[in-house]
């Protein structure tokens, strides 16, 4: 009888890289989480970063069963930089936008790479 996908066993670099997601995200959404400053939606958006940083984390714990949660990620992480991208490039983009959507650029790579693979 063969491995389900499930039973596969996952690199623990992977496993590291998807913490390391997990972290990015919740330092990033809780920075944006916690600025008093900002607007309720600004800080919304900071709310459901950490969110996903929960999943990447998650991931991280059980990859094969949480892994396909990762569609999500490319999804949301992949729109932010479609949609973003044209300020940062044209230079109407608030300071260090454009090292959070390489880093955000980064991840959907390494999402992709691991779901194709599997």
């Amino acid at each position: 009888m063969g491995m389900t996908e499930i039973d596969k066993p996952v690199n623990m670099r992977w496993r590291w890289f998807f913490y390391a997601a997990a972290a990015y995200n919740i330092v990033i959404g809780g920075a944006g989480l916690a600025n008093s400053a900002a607007l309720v939606n600004d800080r919304i958006v900071g709310l459901l970063v950490v969110c996903f940083g929960i999943v990447y984390a998650m991931v991280g714990r059980e990859p094969p069963r949480f892994g396909p949660m990762l569609w999500a990620g490319i999804v949301g992480k992949a729109g932010i930089v479609l949609l973003l991208l044209p300020d940062v490039l044209g230079g109407g983009a608030a300071p260090r936008t454009g090292v959070v959507l390489a880093g955000d650029a980064l991840f959907t790579i390494g999402f992709l790479i691991f779901l194709l693979r599997r």
